[in-house]
């Protein structure tokens, strides 16, 4: 039976990437900690591809997504790297909103070869930005979005990202198609501006916390 809504969903990935990035910054040294985090994208991939189809207006969805990009980049670099700014690599809100304004794209055209193109700009450009999961967290939200009346093909195609695109660890992240997979289509507790201020918030503190252990 099918328990888990939206809330419940990005919870479990909130939790997962807590752990990854606990791991990264206090515990480089553990592996565990990263491997528990593999599916925390996969799941923030799946519950974008969830708002988009359902926001009243995709406008502000991605604007809120452009501005905590750039709210996060600080606390992500400082933690990531120790430095207040590194242009090496981008944090995950700006794979979300690339994402987001991929499909926006996408469902203003109807042309089949302007959507490939779409795509293909927009994989490119994630690359050049050097964003997080680059590539391969666009192709994700864009097989999620394009198989989103098959959870067989959806799950299928997000495991071929991470096994064969991806490789290595990342291939952990084929355990977010559990929770994926229970997903009943409810929204669940309102809670949107906890989900997206955690993410600077938590790289902060544990930026804080680098220092002081």
């Amino acid at each position: 039976m099918k328990r888990l809504n939206n809330f419940s969903l990005k919870m479990i990935a909130v939790i997962a990437m807590a752990i990854d990035h606990i791991g990264a910054v206090l515990f480089p040294e553990y592996s565990i900690f990263r491997i528990i985090g593999r599916i925390a994208f996969p799941i923030f991939a799946f519950t974008l591809v969830e708002g988009f189809l359902y926001t009243r207006d995709i406008k502000k969805y991605m604007l809120r997504l452009g501005l905590l990009a750039l709210i996060s980049e600080v606390p992500f670099d400082l933690a990531v790297s120790g430095r207040l700014l590194e242009f090496g690599h981008q944090n995950v809100f700006f794979t979300m909103f690339l994402g987001i304004a991929m499909l926006y794209l996408l469902l203003k055209t109807l042309s089949k070869w302007r959507q490939f193109l779409i795509v293909l700009g927009m994989l490119l450009l994630a690359e050049c930005l050097r964003t997080d999961y680059n590539s391969a967290g666009l192709l994700t939200i864009f097989l999620f979005y394009q198989w989103r009346g098959s959870n067989v093909l959806k799950l299928a195609g997000m495991a071929f990202v991470n096994l064969f695109y991806l490789g290595g660890s990342q291939g952990y992240a084929c355990f977010s198609a559990i929770p994926i997979a229970l997903y009943n289509g409810e929204r669940g507790p309102k809670c949107k501006w906890f989900f997206y201020f955690f993410y600077p918030v938590h790289l902060f503190l544990l930026y804080i916390l680098s220092l002081v252990i």
